[in-house]
């Protein structure tokens, strides 16, 4: 008797459904994350607007310290996925390594910049009763930054081998954690103290302990130091730290200016009064929900696209960037639809428990602008891909440029919009809109023109 045989279907190298093994949970991930910052924001809003908005100002403005080092410190995905590709396995812990090394020097100089930050806020003429407890927020995440950045060199290196599930795991513990200890310390049960806006900042660095520890315990785990050789690259290796710094410094100085731009441009809308201040604080932690999760899509086409131009197979690398494209329109898509649809609800899901005429005053203005979102989410995931593309072939000075020219043109255009022209928040918010959906069709233009195919960053060896 002939002996039949079961023919099972190779998934297609860069095809979707590599592309949902290791981009989706990263996915969940930054959902995870994501989950964490809106449910500080969501629990601090029934003690009042100004709680919310002090913690969206000072938490943007803590995570913008850290930014150039984790911008740098996460290019070790891309490095690790080209070394996995390239055959040179032992090189990935070292690259995790030298992450690791970075993140442990970064952390006094990361506070030595506390003072500057403290001045910034004051000179923006934010509320005095928003500015106190925005301080408070501030330096209790400053002090936890060591934390961040230590998770974004481990987290790097699983993500760049493509075992995203640790991260995950990592993401759900910190992301319980934090919601436990939100509930605890910021309204004081269990017969704690309340302890309000700087509860929630102990239960974010609590949580992200929890996630530290997971992600350690994964790495040092026996199996991953035989596969890797962990112990023997527990040291530092100047070939591998020059090229971490070579190509994730663009990253850094990208991420660093960005944020920064960024930060200065929710300083300017909170400046234009509390009602304002609320109204973009509740746009924005929408905004987070639309935007957050897509970089873990990011995440994984930088981690394939280095593989497989790492492997030298650049048309598989290119199915990658389809596979991106596919998943991200297809969230966004959702949100485009719930911004569209349901705007109200979702502003009304912030009201304090207390009736504030701020809100009232906040949650019309905060509608008309959520609405207008809708018209950049698809655009979101377009740039993201786009980018991610770039990065892992190792086109970073150009997307740092590109992407850094964007946020520094918004800048201005917004002082001019608020400041000088005194136009309503709308309108000004509507000229952003404008200009990120043309600096969006500028990646995809570099995208496409397919330089990025012919990039090698690890060689041969």
């Amino acid at each position: 008797m002939m002996k039949q045989v079961k023919l099972t279907k190779t998934p297609l190298p860069g095809g979707l459904r590599e592309m949902l093994a290791i981009a989706l949970p990263m996915v969940v991930s930054h959902a995870c994350e994501t989950a964490m910052i809106f449910i500080d924001r969501l629990f601090l809003s029934r003690l009042g607007t100004v709680p919310m908005s002090a913690a969206m100002a000072g938490g943007l403005t803590s995570f913008m310290m850290m930014t150039f080092f984790i911008g740098l410190i996460g290019y070790a995905t891309a490095l690790v996925a080209q070394y996995l590709g390239a055959g040179r396995k032992q090189n990935c812990a070292r690259v995790a390594t030298q992450a690791l090394l970075v993140a442990l020097l970064a952390y006094p100089l990361i506070l030595s910049g506390r003072p500057l930050a403290h001045w910034l806020f004051t000179v923006t003429g934010i509320a005095p009763e928003q500015l106190v407890q925005q301080q408070v927020y501030f330096d209790i995440l400053l002090y936890g930054a060591v934390l961040v950045l230590l998770r974004t060199g481990l987290s790097s290196f699983f993500s760049g081998i493509g075992r995203t599930r640790v991260i995950l795991i990592s993401a759900l513990i910190a992301m319980l954690v934090n919601i436990g200890a939100d509930y605890v310390l910021i309204f004081g049960h269990f017969g704690l103290p309340p302890l309000g806006i700087r509860g929630a900042a102990i239960g974010t660095l609590l949580g992200s302990f929890c996630a530290l520890l997971v992600l350690l315990a994964a790495y040092l785990g026996r199996g991953n130091r035989r596969e890797f050789g962990v112990g023997a690259a527990l040291r530092f290796d100047g070939e591998v730290m020059k090229k971490l710094l070579r190509f994730g410094s663009p990253a850094g100085v990208e991420m660093f200016l960005n944020l920064l731009a960024f930060t200065l441009m929710i300083l300017l809308f909170h400046s234009h009064g509390l009602a304002t201040a609320t109204a973009v604080t509740i746009v924005f932690n929408w905004d987070m929900v639309s935007f957050v999760p897509l970089i873990g899509i990011q995440i994984g086409v930088v981690s394939l696209v280095g593989r497989y131009l790492g492997a030298g197979r650049p048309e598989v690398a290119e199915r990658v960037a389809r596979s991106g494209l596919q998943m991200g329109w297809t969230y966004s898509s959702v949100i485009l639809v719930l911004f569209v649809a349901l705007p109200g609800p979702l502003v009304a899901i912030f009201a304090p428990a207390v009736p504030d005429p701020v809100f009232s005053q906040a949650a019309p203005l905060a509608t008309s602008m959520l609405r207008l979102a809708a018209f950049y989410v698809m655009a979101d995931a377009l740039m993201l891909v786009c980018s991610g593309v770039l990065r892992g072939a190792g086109d970073t000075f150009w997307a740092m440029c590109i992407s850094v020219g964007m946020h520094w043109l918004l800048l201005p255009v917004l002082y001019v919009a608020l400041k000088v022209l005194h136009l309503a928040p709308q309108t000004a918010w509507l000229a952003l809109i404008f200009l990120f959906l043309a600096f969006s069709g500028i990646f995809y233009l570099r995208y496409r023109g397919g330089r990025w195919k012919m990039l090698r960053v690890v060689g041969e060896g």
